[in-house]
């Protein structure tokens, strides 16, 4: 959850309703945004192959679209399918009327401007459901969503752990994520096609729940069943339960009260699930500015290109930890460099190269105070807009302690050399914004002695399961020619509803300063990762790790994320089919990073145990330009 929690919504699901208006006045009484409603009767099973039937009988097919306003109809109720439809039958007599039956209450939905759809998958076999629900997306104007009602637990698994005592960890099960799987990859990963997931009294491994937080997962139905009483007569959840809710509470999911009422009154599930919610709030930095970029893909920043915008720096300027630990670093360095003794007749000369709006050179400042050392500061900066900020501190504030510098700091050639050298030049995979060139290209001017901040970095990364940014990925704006180049792009995501299907790997490093011979910041690296569940590969996510001065780490890898640090969010990288893998395969992956005179590029593909072409060659459809 982000440090305020997000408003709850609400539902409730009717099995049968004899008065869809009085059930909809109840349901609102009763606290809940919104009703789950079959629209046709579920013993109603209509003889669609005889059309002349229904004329002989002296009731209507369904109830009639004015007894709720189309304003109720799109915004307070959920639609549910018959549930005896069966296209999957192997009978042909049966097939052929669900059929039939399927597109006429699919009709009868858009007719009544329904929002949503609600039907129930009980295995894998519906191939034939997926192709109906495909073919009426992509054929017409259907702008209906699809909520796909999906047991985390399979009822034959339950079943089993009820009556039989002797149940391990190696008992075969049936698991619902493959009878999802197959669904919604013959239906081609359809954004329309989201997950209801239907909670039960059992809760399966860790690892298979974890799964499902990569999935579309924008609902999760709770019955009544499954609640406790605790002293007071109230509804209460186990606390199994309870980490089950907050684990998918990020997703910002909608709660959905299924069942006959078994405590006094139905507003007391919905208040308790408020109750819980407000629980789960956290203060944690990170999620509170990260709060509406959820799995939102930007672009990553091109500084060495492009002039960062004022707001743009603002942003950055707020992160209090990333510049304590700079203000650290510098703060050892400077006393590793000038011993007690002398810190009254030396004085360091710090050059921070990328200068921005100053707050490397605040922290410099600050750091030359805390060690009581003697201190003068380049600040250099391309950026004229940026310089204007920078000359103003420095009449108000700095005055000769600082110059300031108006040039690129690859072109900038002064007589004195620095002491240390200070950067932020790293992106969301370390090396994504060139710090490497840019740090390359300033290293003559350091004295022999001195001292780089950051020493060095690494990028890492894991493969990931996430169908919304596949989805998004795919539908996101093309702005090449290359009709690959949204898949062949990487993004920048606040990473939530996501799997990540093995531990974190390192892939690059680069050391500052570079002491070989012949500097060359082309990469290649071949990784292995251990897969053990059936999955599916929807790309891959990378983080980078820092060190700044000996000790002083900062991170947004999962191993050692800087707390409250929230500068930079993970980088995303797609591929174009997704690529389903089984629980004891050996996943192989190659990344390189690419360079020549005027761009750095990476490309990507996947080798084992399915291979797939190499993404972004000759950096196609990204690059970073020198």
């Amino acid at each position: 959850m982000s440090g305020q929690s997000k408003p709850l919504s609400c539902g409730l699901d009717y099995s049968a309703v004899p008065d869809i208006e009085l059930c909809l006045r109840m349901s609102s009484q009763a606290g809940y945004d919104f009703m789950c409603a079959p629209i046709f009767h579920p013993r109603m099973r209509r003889e669609m192959k005889e059309p002349n039937v229904h004329k002989s009988r002296p009731t209507n097919l369904t109830r009639p679209d004015f007894v709720l306003t189309s304003n109720d109809w799109n915004r307070l109720i959920v639609g549910k399918f018959s549930p005896w439809i069966d296209v999957d039958s192997e009978d042909p007599v049966i097939k052929e009327h669900s059929e039939l039956v399927l597109q006429q209450e699919m009709d009868y939905f858009s007719h009544l401007g329904l929002p949503i759809m609600m039907f129930r998958l009980k295995g894998t076999n519906h191939v034939n459901l997926a192709r109906h629900m495909y073919n009426r997306f992509i054929n017409s104007h259907f702008n209906c969503t699809s909520w796909v009602v999906v047991p985390l637990e399979s009822p034959t698994t339950s079943a089993i752990s009820y009556y039989r005592s002797d149940v391990s960890a190696e008992t075969p099960t049936e698991d619902t994520w493959e009878w999802w799987n197959v669904f919604r990859s013959v239906a081609n990963y359809n954004k329309h096609l989201i997950v209801a997931l239907e909670l039960s009294a059992d809760i399966p491994s860790a690892a298979k729940v974890e799964r499902w937080l990569g999935e579309p997962v924008k609902c999760v139905i709770i019955p009544t069943s499954i609640f406790l009483t605790n002293k007071k007569g109230y509804p209460v959840l186990s606390k199994a339960h309870q980490e089950l809710v907050k684990s998918f509470a990020k997703l910002n999911v909608q709660m959905i009260i299924q069942g006959n009422k078994r405590h006094e009154d139905m507003n007391f599930y919905v208040v308790y699930l408020g109750h819980l919610y407000k629980s789960f709030s956290v203060d944690d930095p990170l999620q509170c500015n990260g709060q509406g970029y959820e799995d939102f893909l930007q672009c990553p920043l091109q500084p060495l290109m492009d002039n960062l915008e004022s707001q743009t720096y603002e942003v950055f300027e707020k992160d209090p930890v990333k510049y304590n630990l700079y203000q650290k670093a510098i703060y050892h360095a400077m006393l590793d460099m000038v011993p007690v003794e002398l810190k009254d007749q030396k004085t360091l000369t710090v050059m921070v190269v990328g200068a921005g709006r100053g707050p490397l050179v605040r922290a410099t400042l600050n750091a030359a105070k805390l060690s009581d050392r003697r201190v003068h500061i380049y600040a250099v900066e391309k950026n004229p807009n940026a310089v204007v900020t920078l000359l103003a501190q420095k009449e108000a504030m700095w005055g000769d302690k600082v110059t300031v510098i108006s040039s690129d700091m690859r072109q900038w050639n002064p007589e004195e050399k620095a002491d240390i050298i200070v950067s932020e030049l790293l992106g969301s995979f370390g090396d994504n914004e060139l710090s490497p060139e840019c740090l390359d290209g300033v290293q003559h001017l350091l004295k022999e002695s001195g001292i780089s901040i950051p020493q060095s970095y690494t990028s890492y990364i894991t493969p990931m399961q996430s169908s919304k940014l596949h989805n998004d990925a795919s539908e996101y704006p093309d702005k090449t020619k290359h009709p690959l180049a949204h898949f062949e792009t990487p993004y920048v995501v606040n990473l939530q509803n996501i799997y990540n299907l093995a531990p974190i790997q390192p892939l690059f490093t680069f050391d500052h300063p570079n002491k070989d011979k012949v500097i060359d910041n082309r990469r290649w690296k071949k990784l292995h990762f251990e897969i053990t569940k059936n999955c599916v590969v929807h790309g891959f996510a990378g983080f980078f790790s820092c060190v700044l001065y000996k000790d002083v780490i900062m991170s947004i890898a999962p191993h050692n994320h800087s707390p409250g640090m929230f500068s930079w969010f993970p980088i995303y990288f797609p591929i174009k089919e997704p690529v389903h893998i089984r629980n004891g395969d050996k996943l192989e992956v190659h990344f390189w990073r690419m360079c020549n005179d005027k761009k750095v590029w990476y490309e990507w593909c996947i080798a084992g145990p399915v291979p797939v072409p190499i993404h972004n060659p000759g950096g196609r459809s990204y690059f970073i330009g020198l």
